[in-house]
C-alpha cells in the first residue's frame, strides 16, 4: 500500500500591487542577461538553476526562491543592488524621531 502526499505546496500570498514590482524585476533581470551576452543555458550552467526556474524568475514569479534569485544577480553582477533594498527607512526614522521627541516633553 502506497502513501500518496496529500499536502499541497503553499506559496506566499502576494497581491496584484506587489507582483508587480516583481515582474519588473524579472523583466530587469531578463535585460541584464541579453546586455551581458547570458543566454538561459549559459545562467544555468553557471548557478545549476533549472531552465524552467530560470524563465519562472525572468517572469518575476513569486514561487522562486530569493536563493535562486540571489544567484542569478551574483551572476550578472548586480549581488550589491539587493543591499540597497531597506538601506535608507526614512518612515522608520521618521516614526523614531516622533517617539524620541515625545519622550523630551
Amino acid at each position: 500500500m502506497t502513501i500518496k502526499n496529500t499536502q499541497t505546496k503553499r506559496g506566499a500570498v502576494v497581491f496584484p500591487k506587489n507582483l508587480k514590482v516583481l515582474h519588473g524585476l524579472g523583466e530587469n533581470i531578463t535585460l541584464a542577461m541579453k546586455r551581458r551576452g547570458i543566454s538561459q543555458d549559459m545562467m544555468h550552467r553557471r548557478t545549476g538553476i533549472s531552465k524552467p526556474t530560470l524563465r519562472k524568475i525572468a517572469k518575476g514569479d513569486p514561487s522562486v526562491s530569493i536563493g535562486h534569485y540571489v544567484n542569478v544577480l551574483a551572476v550578472l553582477g548586480l549581488l550589491a543592488d539587493l543591499g540597497k533594498i531597506a538601506l535608507d527607512d526614512e518612515l522608520g526614522r521618521k516614526l523614531q524621531d516622533i517617539e524620541l521627541l515625545k519622550r523630551k516633553r
